[in-house]
């Protein structure tokens, strides 16, 4: 033999290869399914499961997507069972509103199958290994069951709703069914309305009344007593229907007509709930705290009763109730005088103080004060006029001084001043304001304080010529004894000192 001839495969060798590759072609022929791959499995609670078997498809539309790979029963002698579905890729996403449902399969099939429908893609979905819960899943119907549903009571039950159905549609009941079509419309819109009312508006709500329902049912199981009253008076209630038949049909007529009229309350009703609820909520802070508030408020309003009680202020309400005629006269006569004092205010507020704020704008005789405080200066003056005195009374200086210009006044008088005159400030004015009682004070024009100086009087220097001293020194005299005349009138002690009107006195005089 040769030492590079190739020897052949085993015999041993050879025949494990045949048997291994005859297991798989077995195992892919009958499960048809490749191992060691990890599936989606979900699982469906059924109420009764005992038409499922393993390996029974799993279709969604028509199409196979997966089989049943067990089926878990429940408790013994329970038709209840958890069927366990191998999803394939084709079949998947599954979500949490699927529903499955257990069906025949064709006759030439035979057995069942389970449909699935994989639900809404808005729905969160399912994980592997999830359930479908037993609410969203049903199981065919059959035969034996329909026939076992209508046993002998069943049947007697139903012969009597025919038998009353039959009567009530009879004679005129079956016009007035017939009229009542045109209600039916409203009547299943607003249950559809009412029903989907019912599911609630958050999460939760169905099941929290069904909870309290159940609450409810359980107060009612505890009083049977009660529970058969109930029951006895609503056939008494039911027997006084059917013997006023007349009256209730009348009444039933008359209930389009008042839905007819009550739709308009109605809405306008549904119309105010959202600002109702609204209200509700902003006051929901505001009754939490009432609690506390009113706790806080008690003793203030157990003081207020003792205040109030008769040998307080009911008592004092007693005293004074003599007075309140006379002071409710009062008041109604003194509304004259309080619209004077009004006005008397309205026009101190408006008018006089915002005159005295403003200045007197004179070039010759500058000033930097305010008119109000210009018009306290002459009070010093008058308050030191009369502090000098002795026993005989107060008294005081005059200084008789001798004139340089004359003004006339008139025809036959003169005004004599040591100066002569710049102008006059404020000018005389051309007419007198005119007087409007009627006009109200407040609403005239504050007094404008600016004015333009007017002319002086022609006047003309006074000349003493010589011989005419002793008629100047009679006008002193004159004047000097007028003086002690009128002083004398009001009781005032004069002393007057005058110096001898001699010729160089009026030639200072006039000079």
């Amino acid at each position: 033999m040769r030492r590079n001839q190739r020897r052949g495969m085993p015999n041993v060798l050879a025949g494990l290869v045949a048997l291994a590759l005859i297991a798989v072609v077995t195992y892919f022929g009958f499960t048809k399914s490749v191992p060691f791959r990890d599936h989606f499995e979900v699982k469906a609670a059924f109420r009764s499961a005992n038409n499922i078997r393993p390996d029974s498809p799993v279709r969604i539309a028509g199409v196979t997507v997966g089989k049943v790979t067990r089926v878990e029963r429940g408790d013994p002698g329970a038709s209840n069972a958890t069927v366990v579905l191998r999803i394939d890729k084709k079949g998947l996403p599954i979500h949490e509103d699927a529903t499955a449902a257990i069906r025949p399969r064709i006759f030439l099939e035979g057995n069942f199958f389970v449909d699935l429908q994989p639900g809404s893609p808005s729905a969160k979905a399912l994980g592997d290994g999830d359930t479908i819960p037993v609410n969203q899943t049903s199981s065919p119907v059959q035969i034996d069951q329909v026939l076992t549903t209508l046993q002998a009571d069943t049947r007697k039950q139903l012969q009597t709703l025919l038998d009353e159905y039959s009567r009530g549609i009879s004679g005129e009941g079956a016009d007035g069914f017939r009229r009542s079509t045109k209600y039916w419309e409203p009547a299943y819109r607003d249950g559809a309305i009412v029903a989907d009312a019912q599911q609630g508006e958050r999460p939760h709500d169905l099941s929290g009344y069904i909870d309290s329902a159940g609450t409810v049912a359980g107060a009612l199981d505890r009083n049977p007593r009660q529970l058969q009253d109930l029951i006895t008076d609503f056939n008494a209630t039911a027997r006084a229907f059917a013997s006023n038949d007349r009256q209730l049909t009348a009444a039933i007529g008359e209930l389009p007509r008042t839905l007819r009229a009550g739709y308009s309350a109605l809405g306008a009703l549904n119309a105010a709930f959202p600002a109702t609820r609204r209200l509700v909520r902003d006051l929901r802070p505001a009754v939490r705290s009432s609690g506390p508030a009113l706790e806080a408020s008690t003793p203030f309003v157990r003081q207020l009763r003792g205040l109030v009680q008769k040998s307080e202020l009911r008592g004092l309400v007693a005293d004074l109730r003599p007075t309140v005629p006379d002071l409710a006269r009062l008041q109604r006569a003194t509304v004259p005088l309080y619209e004077q004092v009004r006005a008397a205010s309205s026009c101190q507020n408006e008018v006089i103080l915002p005159w005295t704020h403003d200045k007197i704008e004179d070039k010759t005789f500058p000033t930097k004060y305010k008119v109000y405080e210009e018009a306290t200066k002459p009070l010093g003056g008058l308050a030191g006029e009369s502090r000098s005195g002795d026993a005989n009374g107060q008294w005081f200086r005059v200084l008789v001084g001798g004139p340089v210009m004359a003004y006339p006044l008139g025809t036959d008088r003169f005004f004599l001043t040591s100066a002569p005159l710049l102008g006059t400030n404020p000018p005389k004015p051309q007419a007198r304001t005119p007087l409007r009682p009627d006009v109200p004070c407040e609403t005239q024009e504050r007094p404008d304080l600016r004015t333009v100086p007017g002319p002086a009087p022609e006047g003309r220097r006074v000349q003493i010529s010589p011989g005419n001293e002793g008629k100047w020194a009679a006008m002193v005299e004159k004047a000097t004894d007028q003086l002690r005349k009128q002083v004398k009138e009001q009781k005032l002690d004069l002393r007057v000192s005058t110096k001898p009107i001699t010729k160089d006195v009026l030639e200072g005089l006039g000079k």
